[in-house]
């Protein structure tokens, strides 16, 4: 209990952290039985053991991160982040796997989204802590910002759209805390929608560069399947977003049982960007709305922790890693449940994965790094205030004396 106590950062999120590790541990034993037989020689355990690592190693780096680094380390690195993640988006487009998604890195694998989002959120809030209270000030800031997030979209666009929409909605998020001028955001939303809704209607003119073979072409026609669910399909079996449909419909109130799903040996990506509708499956719905809540809590609590920062730069930093975090987590769940077009994010902290897993430990780093500086500032006000108490009351006693 002692090493509890001395563990930084706000305690009630370090709990979802652990929930959210078990359901993990639960649901990856579980969904990843074909693939272990697939590539693994029948050996279920190497997937779990392995997203096992993975989260133990992301703990120590939080841990790592609330006592080595302030939040105006990130402040500080955020303009050379920005730069390298630029620079490994364009090295997958040049050398990487699956339209530039990832990158091989022998062994491993490496996905330049992900570090894209995390730099993201360092830049921006940098951006916005330095911003100052005149109109002019708020108007080059969006400036820098927009020009900022057009760039990562317009290349994160070639690899992975899901990834450059979550982007742009955490800065644009960010900056409506920040206040800068609804008309700056509204207008440029407008602008963005227009020319989105023009390319998809006139996608059959634009150039093959720009267009065939692209994440944008993929996008486009998931989007007209999930708008005609009629439409027939090149292939003649079900898709993954049918079988994500049936193994909740299969786990109703109460779910099958604990590694008893079937579907998960139907699919593909069971495991990662469909993991939700397997918890459903297996623990059904009131296991979906157990994780649903443990995210609330976790939105809940940074939201605290957002209400008691001081500083602008650790308010704008915290604000960003749950918008991300909440976004990914509601894409993930929408995509599960049939709500949106399917996309590939992973449900955070969930999913199974490497780069996923090390950069969400980055965020959670970040809300953390945040809590445990608001709990520093709060005792040493609170110290402050006792010696200044102590004094006046020494002064009182000198008076007293004094005056007899």
């Amino acid at each position: 209990m002692d090493y509890v106590r001395r563990v930084r950062g706000d305690r009630t999120i370090w709990y979802v952290i652990l929930g959210l590790s078990l359901v993990s541990m639960l649901i990856i034993f579980s969904s990843t039985g074909a693939l272990a037989f697939r590539k693994m020689g029948g050996n279920t355990y190497y997937y779990v053991m392995r997203q096992l690592i993975m989260q133990l190693g992301g703990i120590l780096l939080i841990l790592l991160i609330i006592k080595k680094y302030e939040s105006k380390f990130f402040n500080k690195w955020a303009n050379l982040a920005l730069v390298i993640s630029i620079v490994c988006i364009l090295a997958g487009i040049a050398i990487g796997r699956g339209s530039g998604r990832t990158i091989p890195l022998g062994p491993f694998s490496f996905q330049p989204a992900e570090l894209a989002k995390v730099t993201l959120i360092a830049w921006v809030a940098r951006m916005l802590g330095n911003m100052g209270d005149t109109m002019d000030s708020k108007t080059v800031t969006f400036g820098k910002i927009a020009a900022g997030i057009a760039l990562l979209a317009l290349l994160l666009t070639k690899v992975n759209f899901s990834s450059a929409l979550l982007i742009v909605a955490t800065a644009y998020v960010m900056m409506f805390v920040a206040q800068v001028p609804y008309r700056f955001l509204i207008g440029s939303m407008l602008f963005v929608l227009a020319i989105l809704v023009a390319m998809y209607f006139l996608r059959g003119t634009l150039p093959d560069i720009l267009y065939k073979a692209t994440r944008l072409e993929t996008v486009f026609n998931r989007i007209d399947r999930f708008a005609d669910h009629s439409a027939k399909k090149k292939n003649l079996g079900l898709e993954q977003d049918e079988f994500a449909k049936i193994a909740i419909h299969n786990g109703g109130i109460l779910g099958v049982g604990v590694g008893k799903g079937d579907i998960s040996n139907r699919m593909s990506a069971a495991y990662n960007d469909f993991v939700f509708a397997m918890i459903v499956e297996e623990y059904g719905l009131l296991g979906g709305i157990l994780v649903m809540i443990l995210y609330l809590i976790l939105l809940t609590r940074s939201l605290f922790v957002i209400k008691a920062c001081k500083r602008s730069y650790p308010l704008f930093l915290a604000t960003g890693a749950i918008t991300m975090l909440m976004l990914q987590a509601l894409v993930n769940m929408g995509v599960s449940s049939g709500i949106i077009p399917v996309t590939g994010q992973p449900l955070p902290w969930i999913s199974w994965g490497g780069t996923s897993q090390f950069f969400t430990a980055i965020i959670f780093g970040f809300i953390l790094t945040v809590s445990a500086e608001n709990k520093a500032a709060l005792m040493a006000q609170d110290q402050a205030e006792e010696v200044q108490t102590h004094e006046q009351e020494e002064d009182n006693e000198d008076f007293v004396l004094t005056t007899e």
